[in-house]
């Protein structure tokens, strides 16, 4: 694994992301992973620059892959991307990842400590900086009360934190990183009510200012977008406010049924 060759690099005469700050635009994308299904099929969406967007549809609808794309973990076989204007094909990774934090469903964190793993968010972190994220995150108090404060051991990939635990470090990682793009796959979907409450709190915060898109489960992230996305089989099917799409009766509704039963 370690030897193998990455198949996605950085272009020749790549350049900096000039800013991160404007709009997402997807136009015309198209993708496969096996050659065959499309996963995307001409996906075009423009996220406007500080907005929050919910991408909602069923599994399999392509909303993870829009994810991928973004973050150049895959190319697109047709179609281009950009931000703020500039096609992210022709910037450096380093950059365009850089300006995206992103919150999973399943927080990923490493057998190190928690001060540790908050600090991966930004090199050169000062102790100050990651309590700060931490309180930010609603993660301080429970990091405090355990034996060791933030010199803790998470165990591997997390397991000796309970799963909000996990998912409000992981928040504060992306607190501390202060990225302007924010990627969120519904970090409440498998948490009791109490540690949803929480983080629902913390990710307010974090979105905050940020353009943000969100592959939303929960009637109340849905909510309070500022757009929704209705996606299926790679394709934008229809957009609008939670009322406006209820309104309309369609393809949205029938999703937001589904997920209600």
């Amino acid at each position: 694994l370690l030897d193998t060759a990455p198949r996605i690099i950085d272009r020749p005469n790549a350049k900096p992301l000039a800013s991160a700050l404007g709009a997402i635009s997807f136009k015309d994308v198209g993708f496969s992973y096996d050659g065959a299904k499309r996963a995307l099929d001409g996906f075009t969406l423009d996220v406007p620059p500080g907005k929050t967007v919910a991408l909602v549809g069923e599994s399999g609808a392509g909303k993870s892959t829009i994810f991928n794309l973004l973050l150049r973990l895959y190319e697109p076989q047709s179609g281009e991307i950009r931000i703020g204007g500039e096609p992210i094909a022709g910037v450096t990774l380093e950059s365009l990842r850089d300006a995206v934090a992103l919150v999973s469903q399943d927080a990923f964190l490493f057998n190190e400590s928690i001060a540790e793993n908050i600090a991966m968010g930004r090199k050169g972190a000062g102790d100050a900086d990651i309590i700060a994220a931490a309180e930010a995150a609603a993660a301080d108090a429970f990091i405090r009360r355990l034996p060791k404060g933030y010199d803790t051991l998470v165990g591997d990939g997390g397991n000796a934190l309970s799963g909000g635990q996990r998912q409000r470090v992981a928040i504060a990682r992306a607190f501390l990183k202060n990225a302007p793009i924010l990627l969120l796959d519904e970090a409440t979907s498998a948490l009791d009510a109490e540690s949803e409450a929480a983080i629902q709190s913390a990710l307010a915060r974090l979105m905050k200012g940020r353009t943000t898109l969100v592959i939303a489960h929960r009637l109340s992230t849905i909510r309070a977008s500022d757009l929704i996305v209705a996606v299926d089989r790679g394709r934008v099917i229809e957009t609008g406010t939670h009322d406006a799409l209820v309104a309309r009766g369609g393809y949205y509704s029938k999703v937001l049924r589904l997920q209600q039963a």
